[in-house]
């Protein structure tokens, strides 16, 4: 029977995939920039579009990743650096929004991370790191720093991983300096 044979089922797969493939597809916007919204922790979002005419810096980390402690400190000496320039530095939270996960941070528990670890730009979610795992950060490494120029374009390669007596400042300082 025609129905049963390898080819039809693989002909009707293969229709399948290219008729609903652009409902689950990421699309950049017109001008190629990246689309998003955060929630931050202390209400309100962040959307990519507030953030156009900015470079942007997203630090992604967990509260429960012991490396994160290290990247927040440094994060936030970046943003002392620049405060006077049009830079905006976030940390972005991928811990979980789910109470079943093993990963599972409130809106509290970061602040908390937050104060405790001296952060005081925004904390914004990003539950489970779907942004994250959009950014094209080598093997979804954390903590991950991802920068955007001031058209919303990631600019360059997003950093994976973090060298724990590295200096934050020094190692951006020119690729910022560029875009800024």
């Amino acid at each position: 029977m025609l129905t049963k044979s390898p080819s039809f089922i693989f002909g009707l797969l293969l229709s399948l995939v290219l008729v609903f493939a652009p409902a689950f597809a990421v699309t950049p916007a017109q001008d190629g920039a990246l689309e998003f919204s955060l929630r931050s922790v202390d209400g309100g979002s962040i959307t990519s579009e507030q953030l156009r005419g900015d470079v942007v810096v997203l630090a992604f980390g967990a509260s429960w990743l012991p490396l994160s402690r290290t990247q927040v400190e440094g994060v936030q000496r970046l943003a002392d650096e620049y405060r006077d320039r049009d830079l905006r530095v976030y940390w972005v939270s991928t811990d979980s929004e789910s109470q079943k996960s093993k990963n599972f941070a409130t809106d509290d528990q970061l602040r908390s991370f937050a104060r405790k670890n001296g952060l005081k730009v925004a904390v914004l979610r990003d539950p489970d790191g779907a942004l994250f795992k959009r950014m094209g950060v080598d093997r979804n490494q954390l903590p991950a720093l991802v920068i955007f120029d001031k058209d919303g374009q990631i600019s360059g390669s997003p950093i994976g991983g973090l060298a724990p007596e590295g200096n934050l400042v020094q190692q951006l300082s020119a690729r910022l300096n560029k875009l800024l």
